[in-house]
C-alpha cells in the first residue's frame, strides 16, 4: 500500500492506496469527487482532467502517489455554494454542453488556460482544450464561452446571467 497525502480543493485529504492506483480512482473511489470521469483510461479524451499545482493533468494517467503532497484542483472545487465559478457560469450562459460527460474536464482545461493566459485568442482556447474530446458539440459554443469567461474574470465584461450554485 501507498500512503498519499494531498490538499483535494483547499482540505488536506490522505488514503492508503495499492501502488498502481490512479490519481482519477483515488479521486473518485476515495473521495467521492465524480466530476472527473473516467472515459478511455489512456489520456485521449480528457474527461479525467484535473488540475494539478495549477497545471491540467489528466488524472487517468497520473498515479494517486504523483500526487503525493500536492495540490488538487477538481470541477467540485470550483464554485462556491452561492455562486458558479465564472467558467462554470459562461458554459452555462453560452450553452456549450449537451449530454455534459465532457463538461468537467472542458472547464478544468479552461481555468488552467484562463489561470495563465487571462486573454487568449482562439487558436490558444482551440489548443488548450484540444485535448478535451466532446462527441455532442463541435466546440464552437465552448470556445464562446470560455472568451466570455476570460472576460468576466478579467473584469472586461459583464456576466449574462449569475445564477446561484445547484446542488449536484
Amino acid at each position: 500500500m501507498t500512503d498519499v497525502t494531498l490538499k483535494i480543493n483547499g482540505e488536506t485529504r490522505s488514503a492508503s492506496v495499492p501502488p498502481e492506483t490512479t490519481l482519477l480512482k483515488l479521486l473518485r473511489e476515495q473521495f467521492n469527487l465524480t466530476g472527473a470521469k473516467l472515459g478511455c483510461d489512456v489520456g485521449d479524451c480528457g474527461a479525467c482532467t484535473v488540475m494539478v499545482d495549477g497545471v491540467s493533468v489528466n488524472s487517468c494517467l497520473m498515479l494517486a502517489g504523483q500526487a503525493d503532497g500536492r495540490e488538487v484542483l477538481t470541477i467540485e472545487g470550483l464554485a462556491t455554494p452561492d455562486r458558479l465559478h465564472p467558467i462554470q457560469q459562461a458554459f452555462e450562459d453560452c450553452a456549450s454542453l449537451q449530454c455534459g460527460f465532457c463538461g468537467p474536464g472542458v472547464i478544468m482545461s479552461a481555468k488552467a488556460l484562463l489561470d495563465a493566459n487571462p486573454d487568449p485568442a482562439v487558436a490558444e482556447i482551440r489548443d488548450a482544450l484540444a485535448g478535451n474530446l466532446c462527441r455532442c458539440t463541435g466546440y464552437t459554443k465552448m470556445i464562446e464561452a470560455v472568451q466570455e469567461a476570460a472576460k468576466v474574470m478579467r473584469g472586461a465584461g459583464a456576466r449574462r446571467g449569475a445564477k446561484p450554485a445547484r446542488a449536484a
